[in-house]
């Protein structure tokens, strides 16, 4: 179940996340330009509404498009969302996650039914005259059908959000938002849900709370944090420097072992998330576009002009309340120099498994290896570059070592490392290559327990 939940998540997501670079666009030119931002200039200005009740569901549309059926569903789903634009006056963000894959699936369909049926000259044609009427069909469906029905269910989403940001209840999405990025649901969760309906809110207010609160790095912080302070061993050594992965870098998953090495940290992190966003709720806190990645840098970066004080409080009253729950945890639950020992069985468990996955490999037959993660851009470029080196200094610098999302690993990949959580989905994303599993990011051993297989094999 949480292998399906992932992969459902990973999808919509993956129609927000390649798009990020636009978002924070449109968010630069809102919080400088606007009436109240940093430089107020009217003509500037104009970009704002153009961009995202238009520009942006385009992107996402196309994108869902393309997941689907390549270049051509992108163009359809483009085209058929354009319906929705014009038959609505907010942002068609929703829509364009629905309509875009769609589209891209009837378009699909309709080249399997005619593959094999189009004389030859006649392929060019068919396909763009096909494209352009069921494109110009669908975008008059979504106009006339379509369009109503998703600005209903807006309308349905925004009253329940409402329900619960007047009575004060959002604290209490915590409780799910932070077991769920412990599941590497964080991207799918953030980009999926999060920030379609941050943009929505931002349109009305020139801000929003929903941009803070997966991406808030507080918890995270204050658990890391008290790992340094109470935690042994293993636990308290690599703290330091997942601390400024994960605060200046923004990767999150960075802290994700350290609770799955101690559950309870959980409440922690439930904690802390509860009493950042009751602070921004109090306060007014919000930002005007996602911050991607959840650095304290980018969330700075998308404060608009007046929130910098309820913001940067969210964040460090998240940390102190995680970091103070998280030590009695720490001395209660943790099991202090035991860690150490766990890692190494785990490790060695991983050289067994390694020992007779790799076996049928020489170091020179292998070109390609790939460190996967959730989203592809984070925590699987870290451990690339750092596995990267570690081949280098044992004179296998031929073996191309890249970072790839755990949904779309490369088919020429031969070995692919990544975190135990995710083994299911990479192992449904490249059936044939070769796992190393890990449980923790900044762990080098069990990237040199990999090197030394592939060293002894020369």
């Amino acid at each position: 179940m949480k292998e399906k939940v992932q992969i459902v998540g990973r999808f919509f997501s993956g129609m927000v996340m390649p798009n990020i670079g636009a978002f924070i666009a449109w968010g630069l030119i809102t919080a400088l330009f606007i009436p109240t931002g940093w430089i107020p200039n009217e003509k500037l200005a104009t970009l704002v509404g153009p961009m995202i009740v238009s520009l942006l569901p385009l992107l996402i549309a196309y994108t869902g498009g393309k997941v689907v059926a390549g270049t051509r569903g992108g163009v359809i789903g483009a085209v058929a969302t354009m319906g929705l634009i014009a038959g609505s006056d907010v942002p068609m963000f929703l829509g364009a996650m629905l309509m875009g894959p769609f589209s891209g699936f009837i378009i699909k369909k309709f080249y399997k039914l005619i593959e094999g049926k189009v004389k030859a000259g006649f392929e060019m044609l068919v396909n763009n005259f096909s494209l352009g009427i069921i494109g110009a069909g669908l975008a008059l469906l979504a106009l006339v059908g379509i369009s109503p029905v998703v600005t209903a269910l807006n309308s349905v989403m925004e009253a329940g959000v409402g329900f619960f940001v007047d009575r004060g209840l959002l604290p209490l999405a915590s409780v799910f938002i932070e077991p769920a990025k412990v599941l590497f649901l964080n991207n799918a969760l953030n980009h999926g849900i999060l920030s379609p309906m941050g943009m929505e809110q931002a349109t009305e207010l020139g801000k929003s709370i929903f941009f803070l609160l997966e991406a808030n790095p507080g918890p995270g912080l204050g658990i890391l944090v008290a790992c340094l302070i109470a935690g042994k061993g293993m636990t308290k050594n690599s703290a330091p420097g997942a601390i400024i992965i994960h605060f200046l870098g923004g990767i999150h998953e960075i802290y994700f072992p350290y609770i799955l090495m101690n559950p309870t940290l959980i409440l922690a992190a439930i904690a802390g998330g509860a009493s950042g966003v009751f602070t921004f709720t109090l306060l007014g806190g919000g930002l005007v576009a996602p911050a991607s990645p959840g650095s304290i840098i980018a969330v700075l970066a998308m404060t608009p002009k007046t929130g910098y004080l309820a913001v940067i409080l969210g964040v460090l009253i998240s940390a102190v309340v995680s970091c103070l729950v998280a030590i009695p945890l720490l001395k209660w639950f943790g099991k202090g120099e035991d860690d150490i020992n766990a890692a190494k069985e785990k490790m060695n468990e991983m050289k067994l498994s390694s020992k007779g996955s790799l076996n049928t490999f020489c170091a020179k037959e292998v070109s390609t290896i790939v460190f996967a993660c959730d989203a592809g851009m984070g925590s699987s470029a870290m451990g690339a570059t750092v596995l990267k080196k570690k081949l280098k200094e044992v004179g296998l610098d031929h073996i191309n070592v890249i970072h790839s999302s755990v949904s779309s690993i490369p088919a020429d990949a031969q070995i692919v490392v990544t975190h135990k959580e995710l083994r299911e989905r990479a192992a449904s994303s490249n059936p044939g290559a070769k796992l190393v599993l890990i449980s923790n990011f900044l762990s080098s051993k069990e990237y040199d327990t990999l090197v030394d297989e592939l060293k002894s094999t020369m």
